[in-house]
């Protein structure tokens, strides 16, 4: 049962949620005593590609092609399953990140396997079963399903396994996938990405802010907070429809979904929709002033206060600890 995983770059860079991408491809990988194939598209340094054999891989498929330079949903899921095709590989491992959610349903179609997408934890093999620990409902509660295609494809959601080093060495190679005119029928013309902060998807702390904080003014304790913890800054819905904050800090069920390992959340009440977006936080801290506001139910602490005064001690506390 080889294994082969598409590796995700960002302007040519790999992310964290790569090497624990990687890192849970190479644990399946073992589990079935096979090897593991990371394929990488775009323009990518060799010192990047190396550096993917320290987390597991047996070999790394270089695709470099003026036409894939930029990510094009089709095109990029014709080039993985033809890679997994030249490989035999039986299973298929992407990054649950806002690319890899477009990816995995057209690679899963390419290859007639199943699809579980919003994986959190290692597959369980026994007895000729193949079953995975998934999100769903929007995240607002989880599933064991079974994959019975000969092909399997399996989106990993970024933050839920460790990044684990190998040094398996990872043999890199040029691999020229035969790409259809017909795969650049809809064609991503810019990507902007934001260089400043912490990327929201991939950050390991989350500090969040809703209409508690009665404006855009009062977000200045927010980033600050943010900047102390190495932290991302996001809002609930209502923030960003009013224009206090960007819609690309908005977390929840129709924005983005995060799994940090901790999830700071100022001035949100926590209606379901939000909820959605961040219950697969791995710690929930709630501050919010209302005892019964809903959010309390599923944080791991809280604290009942305005939060005009508690993050001002927080931002405090924490400068105090630092300075010691």
């Amino acid at each position: 049962m080889p294994v082969l995983i598409y590796a995700e770059n960002a302007g040519g860079k790999f992310k964290k949620s790569v090497f624990e991408a990687i890192s849970y491809a190479r644990a399946i990988a073992d589990q079935n005593n096979t090897t593991l194939t990371v394929i990488s598209i775009g323009d990518v340094s060799q010192d990047e590609l190396a550096a993917l054999g320290k987390y597991g891989a047996d070999k790394v498929l270089n695709v470099s092609n003026e036409k894939l330079k930029n990510f094009v949903n089709q095109a990029y899921a014709s080039v993985i399953a033809e890679a997994a095709k030249k490989e035999s590989a039986d299973v298929v491992v992407i990054s649950n990140t806002f690319s890899g959610r477009g990816l995995a349903p057209r690679v899963g179609v390419k290859l007639q396997a199943g699809v579980a997408d919003g994986t959190v934890a290692l597959p369980e093999q026994s007895g000729g079963k193949f079953t995975v620990k998934k999100t769903a409902f929007s995240g607002k509660a989880f599933a064991i399903v079974e994959l019975t295609s000969p092909v399997k494809v399996i989106a990993l959601v970024p933050n839920s396994y460790k990044v684990v080093e190998t040094n398996k060495g990872g043999q890199i190679e040029d691999f020229n996938a035969d790409v259809k005119e017909s795969d650049f029928k809809a064609m991503l013309k810019e990507i902007v990405r934001a260089t400043d902060k912490v990327s929201l998807p991939d950050a390991e702390i989350v500090v969040s802010g809703g209409r508690g904080l009665k404006g855009p003014e009062n977000w200045g304790m927010v980033e600050e907070l943010a900047d102390l913890l190495g932290a991302a800054t996001a809002c609930s819905k209502p923030v960003s429809d009013a224009g206090w904050r960007p819609h690309s800090e908005h977390v929840g069920q129709t924005g983005i979904a995060v799994s940090p390992n901790l999830y700071i959340a100022i001035g949100i009440s926590g209606a379901i929709q939000h909820l959605a977006g961040v219950s697969s936080s791995k710690v929930i801290v709630v501050i919010n002033k209302d005892p019964e506001a809903p959010f309390f139910k599923v944080a791991d602490y809280g604290i009942v206060g305005d939060a005009f005064e508690v993050v001002p001690k927080l931002i405090a506390a924490l400068k105090e600890y630092k300075a010691s």
